[in-house]
């Protein structure tokens, strides 16, 4: 059996079924076009007879990219078909996904039939779609609560018909990872012809066991996995993409072989949630916020001994450039020494163990400590401060039919400098006007904003990360304008570099 392990991405179908995470043809295409870089093998890329929306993005999709498998979805009904061959014209290589509920609840409540007719409906359906492609895919919707013997005769029936890829949805989420196993070993090993078809999970994340239920599913001889990005669709949402490739490419002695590059895993979360708006929860594994953050002084201790003392993937693997050691009531004198270092300061023996001292009294104050914390610890601020660049004066300009525009004016060494720019808003206006003022190519990593209080006259607290040169600044800045606090985070992490204004 081939070790060679399809992914089919249904971000932008099932995924796409999350409430009020619709997408708009032009989203669509930059996330395919992202997938396509991700290395997907097939991309469903909508249900054309659904809306003229859908129809459009899947014709709009078969033209954006060209490496990836186009599939449409239809029910095992002949309009369906033939609308999704007409969307898919323009495909390099396109699919048809038809299919047909086969569990009792499906069968007699929702389709008031019988289990002969349904396999009569699911040939007449995969038949006519091969007529119109050279790819069809067969679901057969709930087969988590299907029965096995009655499965495989549909299996069968389809892969006669013309299927080469058979797809076992567990629909509801319902199977447990050795019963999802079984259903799959019981199919490969009671079909006649499965040789002629490749076997497909699609699991869904009902009561948490999707990713398992998936790899128990390859395991038992399933080549194709349906996946998400960031595990999101329907209810609980679907199988996630990252935590399949990364189980598999953490276990060594698993044999099977994807085409993804991992490194472009956390550039297709972060787009995939900005776009449709849906924030990953910050524990999500492989993309949260905290996948390969530390905060206990033990596990800090060991990761900056040793990175794998307590991480089983390399960060940069799936594109995130380091660990975070993050400064807790909980943390321990390396990890205080570590993001010290980070800040371009050196403390050893007496000196680092008062600060620690100082540290612990403020941690047991906050949820978490920032740099600027650390640096305000040491004693450093007066001095930090007089070496640093100064916001003298803001002046921002915007609106709904205003080019938005920003004059910044700084102060270094007690020479003042002023510079005016515009950009796609007030923020980006201002850091445009910093830069030319600087003159140091920097790239915004990170840009995040923080209330502080409640109401209107908020104290905002905004973290910036910057890229100079390979290394990474962090800045801070608080006020209760907001612009001004990201000019002023942005200034302090600039700062950092060194001496920026010539």
């Amino acid at each position: 059996m081939s070790d060679k392990l399809y992914i089919f991405d249904t971000t932008l179908r099932d995924g796409e079924q999350v409430p009020g995470c619709q997408l708009n043809t032009i989203e669509k295409i930059e996330v395919a076009r992202q997938l396509e870089k991700l290395g997907v093998d097939i991309i469903e890329a909508g249900f054309p007879v659904s809306s003229p929306g859908d129809f459009n993005s899947v014709v709009a999709i078969s033209k954006a990219v060209s490496n990836p498998t186009i599939c449409a979805l239809t029910r095992a009904v002949s309009k369906d078909i033939e609308v999704a061959a007409d969307a898919l014209k323009f495909a390099k290589n396109g699919r048809i996904h038809t299919g047909i509920g086969t569990s009792p609840y499906h069968i007699y409540q929702k389709l008031n039939s019988n289990p002969d007719a349904i396999i009569e409906r699911a040939i007449t359906a995969v038949k006519f779609a091969r007529n119109l492609v050279a790819e069809v895919e067969f679901y057969a919707e709930d087969a988590g609560r299907s029965d096995n013997e009655y499965l495989a005769r549909v299996v069968e029936a389809v892969i006669n018909a013309g299927a080469t890829v058979v797809n076992i949805p567990d629909t509801t989420g319902y199977c447990l990872p050795h019963e999802y196993g079984e259903k799959i070993a019981y199919l490969m090993n009671n079909v006649p012809n499965i040789d002629k078809a490749i076997l497909s999970t699609h699991c869904h994340n009902d009561l948490g066991m999707a990713t398992a239920n998936t790899l128990s599913g390859v395991i038992n001889g399933a080549r194709q996995v349906e996946v998400t990005i960031n595990g999101i669709g329907e209810r609980a949402g679907n199988t996630s993409l990252e935590e399949v490739v990364m189980a598999i490419q953490c276990h060594k002695n698993m044999p099977y072989k994807t085409g993804i590059d991992t490194k472009q895993i956390m550039k297709t979360s972060k787009l995939v949630s900005t776009l449709m708006r849906m924030p990953v929860q910050a524990n999500k594994a492989i993309v949260g916020r905290n996948a390969f953050a530390h905060s206990s002084g033990i596990h800090q201790d060991g990761v900056l001994k040793d990175r794998e003392t307590y991480e089983i993937i390399d960060p940069a693997e799936v594109g995130v450039k380091e660990s975070s050691i993050v400064l807790t009531a909980r943390s321990g004198r390396a990890a205080l020494k570590h993001r010290l270092e980070v800040n371009g300061y050196k403390l050893d023996g007496t000196e680092l163990d008062d600060i620690y001292q100082k540290f612990l009294e403020l941690a047991d104050r906050k949820k978490d400590v920032s740099d600027e914390d650390v640096i305000a610890l040491v004693g450093l601020d007066k001095e930090r401060g007089e070496s640093s660049m100064k916001l003298t004066a803001l002046q921002v300009l915007c609106g709904k039919s205003t080019i938005p525009t920003a004059t910044v004016q700084l102060s270094f060494n007690g020479d003042l400098f002023t510079e005016t720019a515009t950009g796609n808003g007030p923020i980006d206006a201002a850091f445009t006007a910093v830069k030319r003022l600087v003159k140091r190519k920097v790239h915004l990593e990170e840009f995040l904003v923080q209330a502080i209080t409640r109401g209107s006259d908020d104290l905002g607290k905004v973290h910036v990360e910057l890229e100079h040169k390979e290394q990474t600044y962090y800045g801070f800045g608080a006020n209760t304008d907001i612009v001004t606090a990201s000019v002023e985070a942005f200034l302090d992490a600039i700062s950092k570099i060194g001496k920026t204004i010539e």
